[in-house]
């Protein structure tokens, strides 16, 4: 096995099909960690030491996901494991489980075949025979999470607790600030939107009418004064108080539209200064002028 980088965190996460695993790895994958899943057991080694400085600095981990498809799991597993705990590297195992139910549950409801069915072997034998099969790796895990009464949020929740120590207090959300203008149509992947028609229009300026909202002129026109003013300090605190919790509750990326009639001045003002109040908060934010062109 290559050396693998320092302090390197691999997440080994396995259990029962339909418990959650799946759902588990794209949380992974949010959090900023490089997934993997399906890969052979017997590879496992290979791709730590593939996963050199480089990639150590660019993501925050590997997470792979293994489960009863992958043939040489019961072969290869004991061997793999002993190479791993060998290196240098943060190992956890988490292991996701259910009630055989709640399992056969899922598989109606999504109406797909579990991976151990066969014309011999119905659904129910399958779920016990893979629970046995598994044992060795729900012996060996750091965490078991039964996902019975757990909604896709909740396990979400779960994992951001376990891994809080791993991650940015701030940054994790990703917020999206845009702006529109309402003639051209709100934008469908908004989840907030606020109508600032309300303000002052720099439009009837003739003197601003050519600018946007980037120009210090159209901010001052737009946001200097009351009511502006006094919206931008409520907006402010209102938004500061808001994305603690949409983190708080799993979310990961959130976005906050500001449309005016053009999508040129007053939006745009506005974006550009919550931009820079959440960039100072210290949030993950990007920033986009959907109509400043046409507006």
């Amino acid at each position: 096995m290559e050396d693998a980088p320092a302090e390197l965190t691999i997440v080994i996460l396995t259990g029962l099909s339909g418990s959650g695993k799946s759902t588990a790895l794209r949380v992974f994958e949010d959090l900023g960690f490089f997934c993997v899943d399906g890969l052979p057991v017997s590879l496992v080694p290979k791709l730590i030491g593939l996963f050199d400085a480089k990639g150590g600095q660019r993501y925050k981990g590997l997470a792979l996901g293994m489960d009863v498809r992958q043939a040489d799991l019961d072969r290869d597993w004991g061997a793999t494991l002993a190479q791993v705990t060998s290196r240098d590297v943060g190992l956890q195992i988490i292991f996701f489980e259910a009630d055989t139910q709640e399992i056969i549950r899922r598989y109606a409801t999504t109406r797909r075949p579990h991976p151990l069915e066969s014309p011999t072997m119905g659904l129910e034998q399958a779920v016990a025979a893979e629970r046995e099969r598994m044992r060795p790796l729900r012996d060996a895990a750091d965490m078991v999470i039964d996902t019975t009464d757990f909604s896709i949020h909740d396990l979400r929740r779960k994992l951001q607790e376990k891994w809080a120590s791993i991650r940015p207090a701030k940054g994790t959300l990703k917020v999206h600030v845009m702006s529109f203008g309402f003639k051209y149509g709100p934008p469908s992947e908004a989840d907030i939107i606020f109508d600032l028609r309300f303000l002052p229009n720099p439009f009837f300026d003739k003197a601003l009418r050519e600018m946007t909202g980037k120009d210090a002129p159209v901010r001052d026109y737009v946001l200097a004064a009351d009511p502006g003013r006094e919206f931008l300090a409520r907006l402010t605190d209102f938004l500061l108080y808001l994305l603690p919790l949409y983190a708080r509750e799993g979310r990961y990326r959130l976005t906050v539209a500001f449309g005016c009639t053009g999508g040129r001045h007053r939006s745009v003002a506005v974006a550009e200064s919550v931009f820079d109040t959440l960039s100072k908060a210290g949030y993950n934010i990007s920033l986009e002028h959907r109509h400043i062109e046409r507006g």
